[in-house]
């Protein structure tokens, strides 16, 4: 068996449901030492996170990735046990086998033969690794990246090792994404008996302009990698349970994932506009939960996409599709970032898997981005 896939079984074996790592980040430790990384353990409650880094010279290249893993569902739904990495018919089964730990094993024997082919290189590699991503994300990716902003530490280049590929290897690589900003409305009236509707204020029929205006309106028009940005209502809670009473408030839930195209501050603005417009009593409590990055073409993606291109003949696509990944931390300190890893359509279900084959390419698309951007400006 190859190496990555050797140790993509080792991490699969790990028991790591977020927040826990269960020795994932010593094993990938291990590995990384004897090629002269400095190994710095960073714990914040119960987060285990490693920054680890070879070289002390630019330009810096980091892989970043998780350790933790979503919770199994169904265990007798399973065909094998998903702690248990099992091979079949081509395909190596287990939760986490595409998201992330197979990934991370190609991160390490990337690096591994990169360094054995140029140990002498031009700057410096890096990892960073969290077991924090699939839970609360608050004591992982983004701690490390404070400790690193407060000492002036910072990348030139980022890959994240998620799940990008749609139908094969290398299809499509994430060069952004796009930002999740959440509010809870609390549209107020006066609760009162609904056979007298004069001595009452209904907050849902008062409410309900509002919403029709702001499910109509364009907020932006997007631009050449994001497409608009969208509003949703995500819940409505108003009442008391019966039937005769018109409720004293209801609650509105809401989610824009907003382009580079709006501003935090901007969109808020407009939403209390339409509001105030419609003369509502309310209170809003917002939540950003992560700003929209983009790394547009240049030296990072023209680098992985030859390597893509000389490993499996694709031309790959660029797409800000998808939900948050921790590359939104990281674009604070790192102006280019994009994120690469295997075909995505198992992550997070039963009997998640991913193709042997894909691990060995993956390692290589990730040793030939070290060469393109490291080695050959040696």
């Amino acid at each position: 068996m190859s190496e990555t896939l050797t140790l993509a079984q080792q991490l699969i074996a790990r028991r790591s449901l977020t927040p826990l790592d269960e020795g994932c980040l010593e094993l990938i430790g291990a590995r990384l030492a004897p090629l002269g990384f400095h190994l710095e353990m960073i714990r914040c409650g119960q987060v285990d996170n490693l920054w680890a880094r070879r070289g002390n010279s630019g330009p810096l290249i980091c892989f970043a990735g998780h350790t933790d893993v979503v919770p199994t569902g169904p265990l007798e739904q399973w065909h094998s046990d998903p702690f248990a990495p099992t091979l079949r018919d081509g395909l190596l089964y287990g939760r986490g086998a595409a998201d992330m730990k197979g990934s991370l094993a190609a991160f390490v024997t990337a690096i591994e033969k990169f360094v054995a082919q140029h140990p002498a290189h031009s700057g410096s590699i890096a990892l960073l690794l969290t077991s924090d991503e699939e839970g609360v994300a608050v004591d992982g990716t983004v701690r490390v990246v404070e400790a690193l902003q407060a000492r002036g530490e910072k990348m030139d280049y980022c890959i994240v090792g998620e799940p990008t590929a749609v139908a094969k290897l290398g299809d499509t690589i994430k060069n952004g994404r796009r930002g999740s900003l959440s509010g809870t409305l609390t549209v107020k009236g006066v609760q009162g008996h609904i056979a007298y509707p004069h001595l009452v204020k209904n907050p849902i029929h008062l409410a309900a302009p509002a919403i029709a205006e702001l499910a109509a309106t364009v907020w932006d028009q997007g631009n050449e990698y994001f497409p608009a940005t969208s509003w949703q209502i995500s819940n409505i809670h108003g009442g008391t349970g019966a039937t005769n009473v018109v409720p004293g408030t209801v609650e509105i839930e809401f989610n824009f994932r907003f382009s580079t195209a709006s501003t935090v501050e901007g969109l808020k603005a407009s939403v209390h506009a339409i509001l105030d417009q419609h003369g509502l009593n309310y209170d809003l409590l917002w939540a950003l939960s992560g700003k929209p990055y983009l790394t547009p073409r240049g030296d990072l993606v023209e680098a992985v996409a030859a390597a893509i291109k000389q490993v499996t003949g694709i031309t790959t696509e660029l797409s800000t599709s998808g939900g948050t990944s921790d590359g939104r931390f990281i674009a604070d300190i790192c102006p280019q970032v994009l994120e690469l890893g295997p075909v995505n359509a198992t992550i997070h279900k039963l009997n998640e898997c991913v193709a042997v084959a894909d691990l060995d390419s993956l390692s290589e698309i990730y040793c030939l981005t070290l060469v393109n951007l490291l080695a050959k400006k040696a």
